[in-house]
């Protein structure tokens, strides 16, 4: 196995490339407690360049990308050059792991909806956001009973969240009531994920500490269920999208980030993000933490 996995080397395997202790003096070199390789059911985690390109010529696609994406009516020319160049931008992901603001000035097609999208089905062939609607809808009635059966402090913020369906039961308030929620079941804290502002200028500071997570600005003196004027995703204190219509869209798009930028999941949202992986996006779904699984089993009674 070892002699095979070598001629694999050889022959340009890149995840083997990206693990290996033979690599160049003046390579750094994987610790045996650092070896990259796929965390959360990743289909293409780190593939091969295309047949016939390479780092130089991939480069080259990378830097009239950045012409392109400044175009209007350039979609199609933008996805041609994404698709091309996922393999080269995997490897910059997990090998360099540079930093959000650097990478979105090198790669600034890849910080839109549809690129997210799009990403996320290149490393998981799963689709993204109707995935993630579809089974956020198809748990809910289920979810809803498991959160009105939850005592305690907990019990009692579920409520207070609930509460806001009474006054507008639009499908975009109730996904946000549900993840929110879910949060506050899992015993985990809603505002790490979610922060609610109703003035930007006043929390420009607090927000450029956010190292991950969903904002929502809404206007002075509006009630909870009024739609937000912005709806963003910040990562290390950058704002790497915004103009996201809805917090459920935000949440379904910044997963697809993480995906996308191999990021952790946060320590203080680990079983919020296990659930919408594992049981929400069905990835990796045999491998639970008892919290999870209990979850599951009231979801599949």
């Amino acid at each position: 196995m070892a002699n095979y996995r070598t001629k694999l080397r050889n022959l340009g395997c890149s995840e083997l490339n990206v693990n290996s202790f033979k690599r160049g003096l003046s390579e750094p070199r994987t610790a045996p407690n650092q070896v990259k390789k796929p965390k959360r059911a990743e289909v293409n985690y780190c593939p091969d360049f295309p047949t016939g390109q390479t780092k130089e010529s991939l480069e080259q696609e990378r830097l009239a990308l950045l012409t392109d994406v400044q175009k209007r009516n350039n979609q199609q020319a933008v996805k041609e050059k994404m698709e091309r160049t996922f393999a080269y931008r995997r490897r910059e992901v997990i090998e360099d792991k540079p930093f959000i603001a650097d990478f979105k000035r090198r790669w600034p097609a890849l910080f839109s909806e549809r690129e997210v999208e799009a990403e996320f089905a290149r490393i998981t062939t799963v689709s993204l956001r109707s995935k993630f609607m579809q089974q956020l809808d198809h748990h809910s009635i289920k979810l809803m009973r498991a959160f009105q059966r939850k005592g305690g402090d907990a019990g009692r913020k579920i409520k207070i969240i609930m509460a806001d369906l009474d006054k507008d039961d639009a499908i975009e308030t109730r996904r946000a009531c549900v993840l929110k929620s879910l949060i506050v079941y899992l015993n985990e804290d809603p505002e790490a994920l979610i922060k609610e502002y109703m003035d930007v200028e006043d929390n420009q500071e607090a927000m450029q500490q956010m190292i991950l997570g969903v904002y929502a600005i809404k206007k002075e003196g509006a009630e909870p269920t009024d739609s937000p004027e912005d709806v963003g995703i910040i990562i290390e204190g950058v704002e790497v999208l915004h103009d996201l219509g809805n917090i459920a869209n935000a949440v379904a798009i910044l997963f697809g980030l993480i995906y996308s930028l191999d990021l952790s999941y946060p320590t203080k949202l680990k079983y919020t993000f296990e659930v919408l992986q594992k049981i929400v996006m069905e990835l990796d779904g045999n491998s639970l933490s008892t919290k999870a699984q209990v979850l599951k089993n009231k979801l599949f009674e």
